[in-house]
């Protein structure tokens, strides 16, 4: 039997076979080709079927640093990283804790993101919105620990952005030099792209895509480039035109325009990220935003919720 006084073996992420690196390929569309550009889809949705694109990337050195502790992160209500953290801690057998945005949920039927968190193994722990804007004061939080009964657990930022999320997604950046001009990806903490704007080569660039409202991610972009790496890094910049009117948010020009993408290639289209990345780019092609000669890489970072 083992103590308890000595700590829980740490589980190693790479027991679950990721497909590292992720395949990319090039596909065929009129609307970059009549503009002289390539298209590249990096398919790190590929990677792991639970632990999907970025998610994988971010979380992967998390877990290796939580030491078999539980592991504790936040999100709203449709979060795709509180789902990969469960699917973690189902597959490592982990203790996982969701903090989740909106305590009027706690008395509503779960909706099926949060319901997966749950089959998973997950606990819920449901915060009103004002404490939630405040996670990040020490009281708060030190409240929110004491309300979650997670005083020892490791904690994860929403979205899974942090230095180690940074450092993980440097990979994605490596996996992608030499393959194309302009590397896109869409953003939610920029965490990822402050990771891929890191790992390019010097001669690369890469595209963030933000799906919320709002001016900070460049901001915080720099600030978990500076955490990471001790500065900035790399050539990167935002569009935030595409974001559709926030999170979540999917009106219909939007879902008629990945119905047709999918239509077009073959390929399923994840609605709160991956569609406005990919309509973005679309809209920057017509726009003339790319010189002809470029090849275009767009990180496709997860699968539409089944």
């Amino acid at each position: 039997m083992t103590s308890p006084d000595v700590p829980p073996k740490a589980p190693d992420p790479a027991v679950l076979r990721p497909r590292l690196p992720s395949p990319v390929r090039e596909v065929v569309d009129e609307r970059f080709a009549r503009r002289g550009v390539r298209l590249l889809l990096k398919r790190d949705d590929l990677i792991h079927p639970d632990l999907i694109g970025n998610k994988w990337r971010k979380l992967a050195p998390n877990l290796r640093a939580a030491g078999g502790r539980p592991v504790l992160t936040f999100g709203g209500a449709y979060s795709n990283h509180l789902r990969a953290t469960a699917a973690a801690g189902r597959l490592l057998g982990l203790e996982t804790i969701g903090v989740v945005r909106g305590d009027e949920l706690a008395d509503r039927p779960l909706n099926p993101s949060l319901a997966r968190c749950v089959a998973d193994g997950m606990r819920l722990h449901f915060v009103d919105r004002s404490a939630y804007r405040r996670k990040s004061e020490p009281e708060t939080l030190a409240g929110i620990l004491r309300a979650a009964d997670a005083g020892q657990a490791y904690m994860v930022p929403e979205g899974g952005s942090n230095a180690l999320a940074v450092r993980g997604c440097h990979a994605l950046g490596e996996e992608l030099r030499g393959r194309a001009d302009v590397v896109a990806v869409a953003c939610g903490t920029g965490g990822t792209l402050a990771g891929l704007a890191a790992g390019l080569a010097p001669d690369q660039r890469a595209l963030g895509i933000p799906v919320l409202k709002g001016d900070f991610l460049a901001a915080d972009t720099a600030a978990l480039q500076t955490r990471a790496f001790g500065g900035r890094r790399g050539d990167w910049s935002l569009d935030t035109r595409f974001h559709f009117g926030g999170f979540a948010r999917v009106p219909d020009e939007l879902e008629a325009f990945a119905a047709d993408f999918e239509a077009r290639h073959g390929l399923l289209v994840e609605r709160l990220y991956v569609a406005k990345l990919l309509y973005g780019l679309v809209a920057l092609a017509e726009e003339g935003a790319f010189p002809r000669g470029t090849t275009l890489s767009a990180v496709i970072t997860g699968l539409p919720f089944a």
